[in-house]
């Protein structure tokens, strides 16, 4: 009979016993939504920060328009359910996909490009979603946002308590966050960390560098649209100023001070940065300069992050073997 590791079981199941029975029997004890809505906003920002990490941290293309995708995640989640009528369980894997989408058609003239000029590209692509989204009154709404009166219904089901929408989001941002590691740390994940180190040299031995960034592009928009969907699934609201370009930099904040490149590093971020500002909230206005001087000093002293790449990869290799966690070198990639 097959049997895990005591070791690999602690590794798996201690943050599962955090996220499915710790938290929301802490979050019971207080009885108070606020802190409800702080846990899955914690919970959709570690999507998103892991998303990112897949282009910017484990690809190396640095990517400014990721908001702009959360967005599109969202308003297609919200669209689809104050106009049409259709819910959480069609909505969700729609909002997913409809960003992916965009990203691959917006990706296909944009992924020759290289360094700056990749990173302003997305940039302007993110701003003209966001002014999209902000102008388009008809479509959009416009500034006023979207609403959505009928709230999370799953399968028929309609999720109304702080408790359950909570289980909702962690079970989606869960299966995500595996599948998020599973592309990273597999042979696939080679070909990205390969096209981080030189693209040239990459392209040299035989991997189509374009047809790389343009998937991990997509599939990185695809996991955004999910975090979206969360979010207007689980705030009922949403409007342009929650998808501007400062979101973007919060969340490519967030994967810098966890760790270029290292999935724990972008969760450890991204907890941290939501968070510290909820905390500090006492401190009035001087929180934001408390949060900036935190991931100054943390980028100072630790350029590779919380928790850097080679750490991480190290951890995943003691706990599931070199099979889970693929690292450059383990074997050649070879597609077209």
């Amino acid at each position: 009979m097959f049997k895990l590791p005591s070791s690999r079981l602690l590794s798996v199941g201690l943050p599962l016993l955090l996220l499915f029975i710790i938290v929301p029997a802490a979050l019971y004890g207080f009885d108070r939504g606020y802190f409800y809505q702080i846990a899955s906003l914690v919970l959709i920002f570690v999507l998103l920060s892991a998303s990112l990490n897949m282009v910017s941290g484990t690809s190396g293309l640095l990517h400014l328009g990721h908001a702009a995708f959360y967005g599109v995640g969202a308003y297609t989640a919200a669209l689809l359910g104050a106009d049409y009528g259709i819910g959480f369980t069609l909505g969700l894997p729609l909002a997913g996909l409809i960003a992916a989408l965009i990203a691959f058609l917006v990706a296909l003239p944009t992924m020759r490009l290289v360094s700056i000029y990749f990173a302003v590209a997305t940039l302007a692509i993110g701003q003209m979603l966001y002014l999209i989204m902000l102008n388009w009154v008809g479509f959009t709404k416009g500034p006023n946002g979207v609403m959505l009166f009928d709230g999370m219904s799953v399968f028929g089901f309609s999720i109304t308590s702080d408790t359950g929408i909570y289980f909702v989001v962690a079970v989606v941002v869960t299966v995500s966050i595996f599948l998020i590691h599973r592309i990273s740390h597999s042979y696939y994940g080679n070909g990205l960390r390969a096209l981080r180190e030189d693209d040239q040299c990459t392209d040299a031995m035989g991997v189509n560098t374009v047809r790389l960034k343009i998937e991990v592009f997509t599939l990185s928009a695809f996991f955004a649209g999910l975090a979206g969907a969360l979010w207007a699934y689980t705030t009922g609201y949403i409007s342009p100023k929650d998808f501007d370009f400062s979101v973007s930099i919060q969340i490519l904040a967030m994967v810098v001070v966890g760790g270029l490149g290292s999935l724990p590093g972008a969760i450890i971020g991204a907890a941290l940065l939501i968070l510290l500002p909820e905390v500090l909230r006492d401190v009035g206005d001087f929180r934001n300069i408390a949060v900036g001087l935190v991931m100054f000093l943390a980028i100072l002293f630790l350029p590779k992050g919380l928790f850097g790449e080679v750490p991480a990869l190290s951890l995943v290799r003691r706990q599931f073997g070199d099979r889970w966690a693929a690292a450059p070198g383990d074997k050649k990639v070879g597609w077209r």
